[in-house]
């Protein structure tokens, strides 16, 4: 080992000054020999709209709905997380659960029966607040889309036209607004704006879509991740209260479930029948016919004959042959 060892708490060979760091706005002041110049940050201005948002599930979630959270976190990041619900707490429990985190709007993934998952969005602690269910998770790992974006920048929202068209469809939006937009001058995002979140209608249902802002043509490639919000209720409270909407067209799960199973056990049951029918025929005893309907087919009729009665008695056959037999043999002699 080296017999120059520093000792703790003391000074080193090469005695060197720490640099400060010295911020230039216009550029013009002189540079002194140990300073840094540090230009002025890009966003100066004042985070004004607090919008904090909690994003947390209940116990119970598979792995692709956890990937799902821990990707909405990465796109938002103006979240904050928490540990898993139990199943036995109230829904009323998450607004005490915001106002500890000093949150204002929830994202909570309620799963049930480990295969069925609900979203709620709600705006705590006095709503209003929507579930729904939540379709066709497709992840950012899952995906492997070839788009891509800055980390905490923020992101366009882009809405379809029929969103202003019906009552309830605008109270979303300004809850997918007020939930989804990163706020201006927050501490983690980036002034960049490089990524567009669209929620479009289709089928009575809204797909969510992340893409891509290209900067030169201005074209859109899929980032992920990507999923379906099947509408249930709006209610006025949150996570309760009076119900201000529910989907007439929504059809639960288990409802799904069962009348899948339906039509499967009457196609069992009409396969089962027909076998049955089957079996029937084989076993049964075959008639045995009388008269065979198809002997007559080929028979031609034939002319009928006058009936003729006769008078005198038939000749005998032998006493005719010995007749003609004598008149032979006169004949010979003679």
């Amino acid at each position: 080992m080296s017999t120059l060892k520093r000792k703790r708490g003391g000074k080193g060979s090469a005695e060197k000054k720490a640099k400060k760091a010295k911020f230039v706005e216009n550029g013009n002041e002189q540079e002194s020999k140990k300073e840094i110049t540090v230009p002025a940050p890009v966003s100066a201005g004042k985070w004004k709209n607090k919008e904090r948002v909690l994003i947390f599930s209940s116990r119970g979630i598979n792995f692709r709905t956890r990937h799902l959270m821990q990707d909405l976190r990465t796109m938002m990041p103006h979240t904050k997380a928490d540990t898993k619900m139990d199943r036995k707490d109230k829904l009323f429990v998450i607004n005490e659960v915001c106002e500890i985190k000093n949150c204002n709007k929830c994202i909570f993934f309620e799963a049930k029966k480990k295969q069925d998952l609900y979203m709620w969005i709600s705006n705590c602690p006095h709503g209003p607040s929507a579930k729904f269910l939540v379709q066709n998770i497709h992840t950012l790992a899952e995906l492997k889309m070839t788009g891509n974006c800055l980390k905490g920048s923020r992101p366009l929202l882009s809405f379809d036209p029929q969103f202003d068209k019906e009552p309830h469809y605008a109270l979303l939006k300004e809850l997918f607004t007020q939930t989804f937009s990163t706020p201006q001058y927050h501490p983690k995002s980036q002034p960049f704006v490089d990524h567009v979140f669209t929620f479009s209608i289709a089928d009575k249902r809204i797909w969510f879509r992340n893409y891509q802002i290209i900067e030169e043509d201005a074209s859109l490639v899929e980032i992920g991740p990507r999923f379906v919000l099947n509408l249930i209720k709006i209610f006025q409270g949150s996570f309760g209260g009076p119900t201000l909407f529910e989907n007439p067209d929504f059809v639960s799960p288990n409802m799904h479930r069962s009348e899948i199973r339906l039509a499967t056990a009457a196609k069992l049951r009409e396969k089962s029948m027909v076998k049955e029918l089957q079996k029937v025929k084989r076993t049964e005893a075959k008639e045995v016919l009388v008269k065979d309907v198809t002997d007559m087919v080929f028979a031609t009729p034939a002319d009928e004959n006058p009936m003729q009665i006769e008078m005198e008695p038939p000749i005998e056959l032998k006493k005719k042959k010995h007749k003609l037999f004598q008149k032979r043999r006169s004949q010979q002699t003679n």
